[in-house]
């Protein structure tokens, strides 16, 4: 019995010292100088706050004029012309001219018509459907290759145009 006692006395002697810490850190300048540290705190929040939403604003309003002035020129010019050098007609090689024809074609119709020919004969991959699976024609024109990625295809397919 006796040890339990002296832990109580102990525990008391605690509580007591943390209220009278707790007495300490509320005295009255204590208050006023958190009081007044608040006030300042808030009022340049609000300041800063006000200052950046003007300019935010502005700034929105350049940007509306500037895309407004872009799409006005873009629709005085009008459409987009075709780069040159996909329109001019090129003449495939043999190779090619099975796939595609014996016609000079722009690069862009011999790549519509080769992708014509994949899809026709269903060469495209089912799988990985970037890559083509080679035809006889196929094998060729990808210089012996069974299965090419479609990037692959266009490579070897600019070996062939003249």
């Amino acid at each position: 019995m006796a040890k339990r006692r002296k832990k109580k006395k102990t525990t008391a002697k605690r509580k007591t010292k943390k209220k009278a810490a707790k007495r300490k850190t509320k005295t009255s300048r204590g208050k006023k100088k958190k009081a007044t540290k608040r006030k300042t705190k808030k009022k340049t929040a609000k300041k800063k706050k006000k200052k950046t939403t003007g300019k935010r604003k502005a700034k929105k309003k350049t940007a509306k004029r500037k895309t407004k002035a872009r799409k006005t020129k873009r629709a005085a010019k009008g459409k987009r012309k075709p780069n040159a050098a996909f329109m001019k007609p090129l003449t495939p090689s043999d190779v090619l001219a099975r796939i595609v024809g014996t016609k000079p074609l722009p690069r862009t119709e011999v790549t519509k018509k080769l992708w014509g020919y994949i899809k026709k004969n269903k060469l495209q991959d089912a799988v990985e459907r970037r890559f083509i699976n080679a035809d006889e024609n196929l094998k060729k024109l990808f210089g012996g290759k069974q299965r090419v990625n479609m990037f692959e295809m266009t490579k070897h397919v600019a070996k062939h145009l003249k």
